[in-house]
């Protein structure tokens, strides 16, 4: 059975203006899934349109009005959390356990700001008895958010929460591969919490056709975006031109650092989380493994041990799921060429999986090279696919100068029993997010973002609301 897609505007579902529709197969058959609308410019217009006119009811109602609703939102995704889930497992192939995870973390975001905006409040500044200085934190307007493929209704939920609870309305535009989670959870905002229509809106399509014309239009004042370095830099170029503020949270190559003293029992299952987590289709992925010369052969063998335990395919005991796309499944099947043409050492996996019918799909086995070096392709270029680079380092300066030799900066990991070490390789790592003795941890109350490559602004925590919201001083004379 395959399904139609069209886009959610104005609080109703909307067919492309041109009438197109986009094929999307199921990653764990191959076979066709869904037909999504091909959005456009007018389609784009439509959507933003709606939203900058239902934008100013919207702003004026009381935070705790608009809190309310963000609750009842999060209240009603769960009661549908396996009807979402479901959706989000069959579009991206994550295991059905992996895919509700996602959709909590989705109702964490709206339960979160729903209840934060409550409290957003400016300050007041004294500059002398003869004046009331204050500042106030408003809303752009419309937002428009762009999510990626590999974790669609948590990573929409991460932007459109904390961009309606301070005031902002919102075009959201999900990746063509992955559109289903999101539109079901625009309508139930609609038709089950009483978000106003036009508010939060879904325009389906391409990037490079509706999620262009979504940045370009003259009503969008902000635009989020979570995808490539490459679509991030075109997408920077656009904004910069119109003079609007983005945050941008793009791809990585992360160190995972594992010196002597660590306890490989916790480093070594983490490590392989690390980059095998959503088939590691994941952009915090730990894919770099730096790791003590001194123990760098009992680990190589540890993981491998690992990893070989690790069961793919798309039954229910699953632990990894296929990749999401066919063009990222032959992406990663070049890489295993390029390891072995710069002379890395296969340690396991290396190839896809033979078909048959639990893995007809997308599936390709977890790999792990050792005899790395951070010159090579496999340790500078970011895979996005279960693809582990081990690096072996030899004292402490030697890792802070691996993990910072790379065009990015999104996340690293640092296992060691000495806690005063963990703390002073943490500040001196290039990354928004350190990790000592896990990987990946925090919640909705933790900030994301990047250094360098990784793109800039924040995301998730209290700080996401600033990035939602412009900063207004107003200065009365007495």
């Amino acid at each position: 059975m395959t399904y139609r897609f069209d886009h959610f505007i104005a609080g109703a579902s909307s067919t492309p203006a041109s009438g197109k529709y986009l094929p999307k197969m199921e990653p764990a058959t191959g076979k066709p899934l869904a037909q999504v609308a091909a959005g456009d410019k007018s389609d784009v217009d439509k959507a933003v349109q709606s939203a900058y006119t239902a934008w100013p009811a919207w702003r004026d109602r009381r935070p705790i009005e608009r809190g309310r609703i963000l609750l009842k939102i999060a209240e009603k995704i769960r009661e549908r959390i396996n009807e979402i889930a479901t959706i989000e497992a069959r579009e991206t192939g994550k295991p059905l356990v992996q895919a509700l995870r996602e959709v909590e973390g989705a109702a964490q975001y709206f339960e979160f700001y729903g209840g934060l905006v409550n409290v957003m409040h400016g300050e007041v500044i004294d500059i002398g008895a003869a004046y009331h200085s204050y500042t106030r934190r408003e809303p752009y307007g419309v937002v428009g958010v762009i999510t990626p493929w590999n974790a669609p209704i948590n990573q929409g939920g991460r932007g459109i929460a904390p961009a309606l609870a301070v005031g902002n309305v919102v075009v959201a535009k999900p990746s063509e591969e992955t559109s289903g989670s999101l539109l079901e959870v625009a309508r139930l905002a609609v038709d089950e919490c009483g978000l106003p229509p036009g508010v939060l809106n879904v325009v389906l399509g391409a990037g490079q056709e509706a999620g262009k014309s979504l940045v370009e239009h003259p009503l969008v004042r902000k635009v989020a975006f979570t995808g490539s370095v490459r679509a991030g830099r075109e997408i920077g170029r656009i904004a910069a031109e119109r003079i609007i503020p983005l945050t941008l949270e793009l791809g990585g190559k992360s160190p995972n650092i594992v010196f002597e003293d660590a306890d490989l029992s916790l480093a070594v299952p983490g490590s392989v989380r690390a980059f095998t987590a959503n088939a590691g289709q994941i952009c915090l992925a730990g894919t770099r493994c730096l790791v003590q010369e001194s123990i760098h052969d009992a680990f190589v063998e540890r993981v491998t041990r690992a990893v070989k335990a690790i069961k793919v395919g798309a039954d229910k005991d699953a632990t990894m799921g296929p990749l999401t796309t066919k063009p990222q499944f032959e992406k990663v099947q070049e890489y295993f060429n390029v390891a072995k043409s710069e002379g890395a050492k296969l340690e396991i996996g290396g190839q896809k999986l033979a078909n048959d019918e639990s893995t007809a799909g997308w599936f390709v086995e977890p790999t792990v090279y050792s005899g790395v070096t951070n010159d090579m392709r496999i340790a500078r270029e970011e895979i996005f696919g279960p693809v582990l680079a081990i690096i072996p380092f030899t004292d402490d300066e030697d890792a802070i100068r691996l993990a910072n030799d790379t065009e990015y900066g999104l996340a690293a990991g640092i296992w060691t029993r000495d806690l005063s070490r963990g703390l002073r390789v943490a500040a001196r790592l290039e990354a928004g997010q350190i990790y000592v003795n896990e990987y990946q941890a925090g919640g909705v109350e933790t900030p994301l973002g990047g250094y360098k490559g990784s793109g800039y602004g924040r995301e998730k925590g209290v700080e996401a609301l600033h990035h939602y919201t412009q900063l207004k001083c107003v200065t009365i004379k007495l």
